[in-house]
């Protein structure tokens, strides 16, 4: 395997999944929607992850729009994307197929349905994986979401993958909302690329070494985002990081997903972007007019308290 590093740094937008009346995603607008990011401020984008609802779409669904980003001309050095499964075959194949399109990273999930798990299991998890897939190419980032997975990422199986697995495993993205967390595995993993989910702390993870962000409300928040993590000290940062962080909680107070969408579906007046697939189901009128209330959209794509 090589010893090449992760590519990927920066503000990452955790992207939405725009989706037709019958379900199937909208190729068309999910491209607009991604150029739209990368030229308003995004460093990379992260495709099919927990906001893009990929647990909820099929294998063959998710393959056919991994072969249109990869064949879209996109900056595929500036893509990742979520090949995690229930079943390791369904994972092995999402991955393989990831990096044959050219994503320069897979963020993977540990198995998340036999919990508890323990060091082993997560690691034998990994281990077939990457022995399994067996490609030069391959650069995987751990996903810590212990709030959906019940499983959280313990610092020795981080290191003992990175040992196992040098330049393979290469980064890890820390949904655990602990910044201490985050810290801790920069701390104990020299070099190894960590993003914490949410561009409220960059200005912290400029101090810590953090590797960037990947935000579910980046979708939005992208170009002040990007501006507090390129120049991150001074009043106007400070202004900026403050401005975001009141965003994304406004956001947040909300139904994740669905507030996002239909955040989208006002910024880029298209219905494709309010729809949701089961589990998750839209905003009622009276959220969606108490979020208007506390964060809007301009013409131009910027976010407004």
């Amino acid at each position: 395997m090589s010893d090449t590093t992760s590519t990927l740094s920066g503000v990452i937008a955790a992207a939405a999944t725009p989706l037709t009346a019958d379900g199937a995603i909208d190729t068309a607008a999910y491209l607009d929607h991604s150029r739209w990011l990368l030229a308003h401020g995004c460093d990379g984008i992260n495709v099919l992850g927990t906001t893009g609802e990929a647990n909820s779409i099929g294998l063959a669904t998710r393959h056919r729009l991994l072969d249109s980003v990869g064949a879209s001309g996109l900056p595929m050095a500036q893509l990742m994307v979520g090949t995690g499964g229930c079943a390791l075959s369904d994972t092995v194949d999402l991955t393989r197929h990831a990096v044959q399109c050219g994503f320069a990273g897979q963020l993977v999930l540990p198995p998340f349905y036999y919990t508890p798990v323990d060091d082993d299991g997560i690691f034998a998890f990994f281990a077939q994986l990457i022995d399994t897939v067996a490609e030069e190419r391959l650069r995987l980032y751990l996903y810590n979401f212990p709030q959906l997975t019940g499983i959280p990422f313990s610092i020795a199986v981080i290191q003992r993958l990175i040992q196992a697995y040098p330049g393979v495993v290469v980064g890890l993205k820390d949904s655990s909302g602990e910044v201490d967390n985050a810290k801790a595995i920069v701390d104990a993993c020299p070099g190894f690329a960590v993003f914490p989910s949410s561009e409220a702390v960059l200005q912290q993870g400029r101090k810590h070494g953090f590797a960037g962000c990947i935000s579910a409300t980046v979708n939005l928040t992208s170009a002040e985002a990007s501006r507090v993590w390129h120049a991150p000290t001074g009043p106007e940062a400070n202004t900026q990081q403050a401005s975001i962080a009141q965003i994304r909680a406004h956001i947040a107070s909300y139904p994740l997903i669905p507030a996002i969408k239909y955040l989208l579906r006002r910024l880029h007046d298209r219905p494709v972007w309010e729809r949701l697939l089961p589990p998750q189901v839209p905003m009622t009128d009276a959220q969606g007019e108490a979020l208007s209330a506390k964060v809007g959209v301009s013409p131009d794509g910027a976010v407004l308290r």
